[in-house]
């Protein structure tokens, strides 16, 4: 592990923070808080901490000794000066001579201690940094420490590698008693620049930001050097054949789904690494063995569920879901039935799995959104990289079940979860296709109000990525006139995210001409693209349903063309009319599945079907202006794309409407259905 410290660099956060009136200490602390953040062996997703000693003016701009500590959950990659609260240091210190403290006691002091009351709360590791008597301190926990402490023999092997220079302290739950230990430990080993916590992390100080920093480094570079490169014993892999990802991903998420009640969205990890771990003989032991540091089990639980996909039928795939599934939570009631068996008593957490380990594919994190999966992927191939380096050395060895429920189940760790308010499209995956276009884009914009995950389908895949980058969407490249592009794009989002919720076929565009002239090529070129495109999309939308057996929404734009043809727009009005009734096709024969089809008749939206010259030349032709003409309804209201959008969204929370064609128009007799 290179250190990645830079004068350059470091000289650029000093400025940046001294231009809004920060002392330079914060700023390096800031800095290398970051240089530890980005690097995913050290820390990940909110892990580790750090601090600084230093004086801050109080209130009657009196010099005050401070600790600035993270504050709890904040991601060190991104993290700011707000994301390192100061507190007094002196009420922290006399603490020492208390010998226990409730968790609620010591929260409650460590606020008590802030100098500003708004501040986040600090780390659950403050008194620990505070009673370290050294002005930088960094932990983290990295991978490559992990695998030398989680074995058998992981402290001797420790004291072998790195002799008196780190202390050694055996695994202690986070909190006051932890800090009691860490500073007795750090008292009966003068000269350390670090100390090792068991199946834990990794401690190190120094008088500088960079000397902390780069002994850090250090450390886990000597840990990384002691790790074999190739396993003492060969677990060799399956080559048995796998099922491919888009036939498997939604039967899986269907029982995950169904199971727990709530959508889910799946990440699929599937790079060398993990298909070599996944695919190793021994799975069903180096797997189930625990976490890699404990900090992890609230975003994975405490094992992965194991489903083997090799040489399965899907229909087979979607039943040993189901009951993959059901043993797992049965597994995990058991586990918690263990753990709670002695006061304070838990509530029990959910009992659904975070990580699916899937021989022949890869692994699979499980979320209520989409960044949830990512976490918790990401932390599952955190452990693949552990366990496989300490099973190179020896055997892979975490903490204790009790120790791992006790963690799972601590209030302050749970904290760091945050307080989640989960919208009415929370896990839902919504396809838009048109989706670079006014109402597309809008349509994706309402729909991620709402949580949903967003894919915005296009043909232009460069504009729909810029216009998805607006809402942290996504985007795929799809040309709905070509049956292969729209089958790459609909298999492309099911890796992507695990299934579908929710199409909304907009694509489309306005072919004209007098009927009775127009051309062939014409016609079918409207139909290929306003008929056909929305049949297409909507089989695969079906098959993606139908996997997953929990239903899924059919929304099409049907445009009032469709109900009120316009001179010169029959090869459009009748291709749309086409699509209308293919939307209550669906309604008829898929309603007993679970699948919604429903339609938004529209007219009259500044998008790419109505350009701003097509607005001016209608306008001049009525002898109106341009907002008269496009205000031209009963209302008197004009109509944009963003309520059309919101009819979609209203029809995919409409549970019980199938079949329906929800007018947006502001009024318009001709085009009302009837």
């Amino acid at each position: 592990m290179d250190s990645l410290w830079s004068d350059a660099e470091a000289r650029e956060f000093v400025d940046r923070y001294a231009a809004k009136g920060l002392a330079e200490d914060i700023a390096l602390r800031v800095y290398t808080s970051r240089l530890l953040g980005r690097d995913p062996r050290l820390v990940q997703h909110g892990g580790g901490n750090t601090s600084l000693k230093t004086s801050v003016q109080d209130l009657l701009d009196r010099p005050t000794p401070a600790i600035c500590v993270k504050g709890s959950g904040w991601d060190m990659e991104f993290i700011e000066p707000a994301g390192l609260p100061a507190l007094r240091l002196q009420p922290l210190l006399d603490l020492r001579s208390v010998e226990r403290l409730s968790d609620e006691d010591m929260v409650n002091a460590q606020r008590c201690a802030l100098l500003d009351a708004g501040a986040p709360t600090p780390s659950v590791e403050t008194l620990l940094h505070a009673w370290i008597p050294e002005i930088y301190i960094d932990h983290t926990h990295a991978n490559a420490v992990l695998a030398l402490t989680n074995q058998p023999d992981g402290e001797a092997i420790c004291r072998e590698v790195y002799g008196s220079r780190v202390a050694i302290a055996p695994y202690c739950m986070p909190g006051f008693q932890l800090a009691h230990l860490a500073a007795r430990t750090y008292a009966d080993n003068p000269g350390a620049v670090g100390m090792v916590l068991l199946k834990h992390g990794v401690f190190t100080w120094g008088s500088t930001a960079q000397e902390a920093y780069e002994r850090m480094i250090e450390l886990v570079s000597i840990a990384e050097r002691r790790i074999p490169a190739r396993p003492k014993t060969e677990a060799a892999p399956s080559v048995a054949p796998a099922l491919d990802a888009a036939v498997f991903l939604p039967r899986l998420r269907g029982a995950l789904t169904r199971a727990s009640g709530r959508r889910v969205v799946l990440d699929l990890r599937e790079g060398p690494a993990t298909r070599a771990y996944v695919d190793r003989s021994d799975l069903d032991r180096v797997s189930q063995a625990g976490v890699a540091t404990p900090d992890h089990v609230i975003r994975t639980k405490p094992w992965p569920m194991i489903l083997d996909v090799r040489e399965r039928e899907p229909e087979e795939v979607a039943a040993s879901s189901e009951a993959a599934v059901a043993a797992f939570a049965e597994r995990y009631r058991a586990y918690f039935e263990r753990g709670n068996a002695r006061p304070p008593f838990k509530k029990p957490l959910d009992p659904w799995p975070r990580v699916v380990l899937a021989p022949g594919l890869g692994l699979v994190g499980i979320g209520a959104r989409r960044k949830d999966a990512a976490v918790a992927a990401d932390i599952a191939e955190t452990t693949v990289d552990v366990v496989s380096a300490a099973e190179r050395m020896s055997r892979f060895q975490s903490i204790c079940e009790q120790d791992i429920f006790d963690m799972e189940h601590w209030s302050l760790e749970q904290a760091k979860l945050g307080k989640s308010t989960t919208k009415r499209l929370a896990g839902c995956i919504v396809a838009i296709t048109g989706g670079a276009g006014a109402i597309g884009a809008a349509t994706g914009r309402a729909f991620a109000a709402e949580d949903a995950e967003v894919v915005l389908l296009d043909l232009d895949e460069q504009r729909a990525l810029e216009v998805a980058a607006g809402f942290g969407a996504s985007a795929i490249a799809c040309d709905v006139t070509d049956a292969r592009s729209v089958s790459e794009a609909f298999a492309a989002i099911v890796r992507r995210f695990g299934g579908l919720d929710v199409l909304v076929s907009n694509a489309g565009a306005a072919f004209t001409g007098p009927i009775g002239e127009v051309s062939e090529e014409t016609l079918r070129a409207s139909f290929e693209l306003n008929f056909f495109g929305h049949q297409r999309c909507a089989q695969e939308a079906m098959r993606i349903f139908r996997a997953q057996g929990v239903g899924g929404c059919l929304l099409f734009n049907a445009s009032k063309q469709a109900l009120n043809p316009g001179p010169d727009f029959g090869p459009y009005g009748a291709a749309k009319s086409a699509a209308l009734f293919l939307s209550r096709q669906y309604a008829l024969e898929y309603g007993a599945e679970g699948v919604r089809s429903n339609a938004v008749n529209a007219d009259r939206i500044r998008s790419g079907l109505l350009t701003g010259d097509m607005v001016a030349e209608r306008a001049a032709a009525r002898g109106v202006s341009e907002a008269d003409y496009m205000s031209g309804n009963l209302l008197r209201r004009e109509v944009t794309a963003a309520d059309v959008a919101g009819a979609f969204v209203w029809l995919a929370l409409a549970e019980k409407t199938t079949g329906a064609l929800v007018t947006v128009d502001g009024g318009n007799i001709a085009a009302a259905p009837r």
